[in-house]
């Protein structure tokens, strides 16, 4: 039962975390508040993750369209380290701009935990 629901938890995660990262573009790109440094290092957390989820999406694609990667692929294993390292440096940045109000406060460590649960499920399936 509770192996069912934590992967229940992780696949909501990972459905929700795409649509958390086109909100927080939204909302930053509306938001009329001044860049303070908190906010700021929140959106460069938030950059992070964006970079990550992108990183694992065109993996995917490449993976699908172009060349699949065998068992333990010396390329796949760098992307997956890559998207890790990412994820790692989104949610130090991601937290060290939650004290203060920001257009991406909370949209950053959510998406930067949700890029991290990717990644380690990609590497657990490997």
């Amino acid at each position: 039962m509770s192996t069912s629901v934590f992967f229940s938890i992780v696949q909501g995660t990972i459905l929700v975390t795409p649509l958390l990262i086109i909100w927080g573009w939204i909302r930053w790109s509306r938001s009329n508040v001044p860049r303070t440094i908190p906010s700021t290092l929140s959106f460069i957390g938030f950059c992070f993750a964006t970079t990550s989820a992108l990183l694992g999406l065109f993996a995917a694609l490449y993976a699908r369209f172009i060349h699949s990667f065998p068992f333990y692929d010396p390329t796949l294993m760098k992307i997956y380290g890559a998207g890790g390292m990412l994820s790692l440096a989104a949610i130090l940045f991601a937290t060290s701009g939650v004290w203060r109000r920001g257009p991406v406060r909370w949209h950053a460590p959510a998406c930067a935990l949700g890029t991290l649960l990717f990644w380690l499920m990609a590497m657990n399936s490997e």
